[in-house]
């Protein structure tokens, strides 16, 4: 799928801190011994085994007669209004009547289904009515350009499409193009059937009253948990998008493998700021909260996460390095300007010292940064690339529990997790409950492609058995990922194979591994490092974009194109230090516009370098014309 062009973390805006309750500490101390040490989990602490589902349907029966009273869903539908809160009752009583409205006055029973809008409560409401018995769902990324939407829907066979208004225009491009489409269901509409348009509200109505007059086709149907029920198409960050196929199996799993090593309840809250066709939010950010009665406060965008956070108040984060990373950098440039620098990191040694003593007091000593993320947050996770350890270490330093987790779409997504009982920051966690992991030819640092068996592992992919026998070799799933494996099972990524750099005498080179060096200078807001050249003449080369803002106010606030280049190189050489010979820079280019990205915020590396390759062709034939 399209990445998120010109894509940029909105720069979060923090006040000053003043962090009065430094002085406070010695009566946290107090008040603690007074309430008894506090308990933590440690290796071995058991956490209670999770309910195992077969299929969607099934947990979707349990969850809303059970949770019926709870909030479900949190959501601003007017920016200048409030929150609205949605309980489980209501989200069931929608899901059946939609669910009911596209299979009896619709005619979509197993049909495909395109889902194409922003992440709002009727996308939760559309893809669980598809779950729950309709069809196959097929999420689609919202920020495809016409002619890919337009692609994938034809790939699909899809009979229908579900959109938000804001995508109205974007449907209606590609309408004329998709003659096979039978309807045109725009959310929150309540327009009638005319031709092939209707609103979304007419159909969950429609279908509401033939629930009350005793159709019950939807949860009547009855699902094998292996049915290719999902299909989702890849962001392709090495290659073009492939279809897919996930069943109930593949879903219910990944719920169970999550409950096997995170203790979150129905009084937590998860923030829902990733996008929603990505199996990691639908699965993890949505999913797995509604299967314990949790709720999901829906943000409004990435400008507005700090607000959003203050207002809903959750208590977990689902992120991507980029994004921890950003909140990390401004945090800790609000605390630099404060002049508070020194005594935050003399804090964070005192409070961690106690805490190994088991007095906890990180909360309230560190609550006034705790509260600008709304008061309430303590867990973080963060999934879909590598990211510096020492941002991890510094969410636990302040107070929160800090997560990694690491997968595909091809395993819907959760492949490995950090166990609650043993947060190592630096790993991806320990292969899940119901799966397996295992490294392929590893070379003598132990490194070598990561192999994966595990029953969150998908059907296989949409129309391309070759493709699939490619991937998927008695029954261990070749990621493509390089990594390595410490003697407790815990999992560490250093590349991707399909990024490695190979050098004239074989040597290999796995350009994430000095990204997350040059993604520790200040000066530096993001970079790829890519082998520029072939053979004798490959050379290790980097574009970068520079931290304008940083260098601005903390370095040279008239600085020059010259003088960033020449800052930036002087820190890229104090890397090279550290660095084998053979991996060290060679080439900077700063990088005048944005990253093309997926929407997970990865680096379309494939996308940029191909893009180097025509600029490249171009003034080669600009120079033959000249001749």
């Amino acid at each position: 799928m399209r990445s998120l062009r010109d894509f940029k973390v909105p720069d979060f805006k923090f006040p000053k801190f003043k962090l009065l309750n430094f002085e406070k500490i010695e009566d946290f101390i107090d008040e603690v011994k007074k309430k008894g040490k506090t308990k933590e989990y440690k290796q071995g602490d058991p956490i209670p085994e999770p309910l195992r589902y077969n299929t969607m349907q099934e947990v979707f029966n349990v969850v809303t007669e059970k949770y019926k009273d709870n909030v479900l869903v949190t959501e601003k539908f007017n920016h200048k209004g409030q929150y609205e809160e949605i309980t489980y009752g209501q989200f069931r009583e929608d899901v059946i009547g939609l669910g009911t409205g596209l299979i009896e006055y619709l005619g979509l029973k197993d049909k495909r289904v395109v889902i194409i809008s922003e992440t709002t409560y009727n996308w939760y409401v559309s893809y669980m009515a598809m779950l729950c018995g309709v069809g196959i769902a097929v999420p689609m990324d919202k920020e495809l350009p016409a002619n890919e939407l337009e692609n994938l829907v034809k790939r699909s066979k899809a009979s229908a499409i579900i959109f938000s208004s804001r995508k109205k225009e974007l449907v209606e491009k590609v309408r004329p193009n998709l003659p096979d489409v039978e309807y045109f269901i725009e959310m929150y509409s309540d327009a009638d059937l005319n031709g092939k348009d209707v609103g979304f509200n007419t159909v969950k109505n429609i279908g509401k009253k033939l629930h009350e007059n005793g159709n019950n086709s939807l949860l009547d149907t009855k699902i094998d948990k292996e049915e290719f029920k999902v299909l989702i198409f890849t962001s392709g960050t090495t290659s073009a998008s492939k279809g897919v196929m996930l069943c109930n199996r593949n879903l219910t799993e990944n719920l169970y493998a999550v409950g096997c090593y995170v203790n979150i309840s129905e009084k937590d809250r998860l923030f829902s700021v990733l996008p929603l066709h990505h199996t990691y939010e639908s699965t993890i950010g949505f999913l797995y909260p509604f299967s314990i009665g949790a709720s999901v406060a829906v943000c409004e965008g990435l400008k507005y996460i700090v607000p959003n956070l203050k207002e809903t108040k959750p208590t977990a984060l689902l992120a991507v390095p980029l994004l921890v990373e950003s909140l990390y950098k401004k945090i800790n440039l609000n605390i630099k300007k404060s002049g508070k620098e020194p005594l935050v990191n003399t804090m964070i040694h005192v409070t961690n010292a106690l805490k190994m003593v088991g007095i906890d007091v990180k909360r309230k000593v560190f609550a006034e940064i705790l509260e600008n993320l709304g008061g309430n947050l303590k867990y973080v996770v963060s999934a879909a690339a590598p990211i510096d350890g020492k941002v991890g270490k510094w969410v636990e330093d302040i107070g929160m529990e800090f997560y990694q987790g690491y997968g595909l779409t091809e395993t819907a997504p959760i492949a490995a997790l950090t166990p609650q009982s043993d947060r190592r920051v630096g790993s991806v966690g320990k292969a899940v409950a119901c799966g397996e992991i295992k490294i392929d030819t590893p070379n003598e640092d132990g490194e070598g492609e990561i192999l994966i068996k595990s029953t969150t592992l998908m059907l296989g992919y949409y129309e391309n058995e070759e493709a699939t026998n490619e991937v998927i070799k008695d029954g261990w799933f070749h990621s493509g990922d390089i990594g390595y494996m410490d003697k407790d099972g815990f999992l560490y990524i250093t590349g991707r194979s399909k990024n490695v750099i190979v050098t004239a005498n074989g040597k290999n080179i796995y350009p994430e591994e000095i990204e997350l060096l040059l993604s520790k200078v200040p000066l530096i807001s993001e970079c790829m490092v890519y082998g520029k050249g072939e053979n004798e003449d490959l050379t290790i080369a980097v574009k970068v974009i520079p931290n304008y803002e940083y260098i601005k106010e903390n370095v040279k606030a008239d600085a020059t194109e010259e003088d960033i280049y020449n800052m930036i190189w002087d820190e890229i050489k104090t890397i090279n230090h550290s660095l084998t010979s053979y991996k060290a820079i060679k080439l900077l280019e700063i990088k005048k516009d944005e990253f093309e990205k997926t929407t997970t915020m990865k680096i379309k590396r494939f996308a940029e370098l191909k893009k180097d390759k025509e600029k490249e062709e171009a003034e080669k034939a600009k120079k033959e014309e000249k001749k």
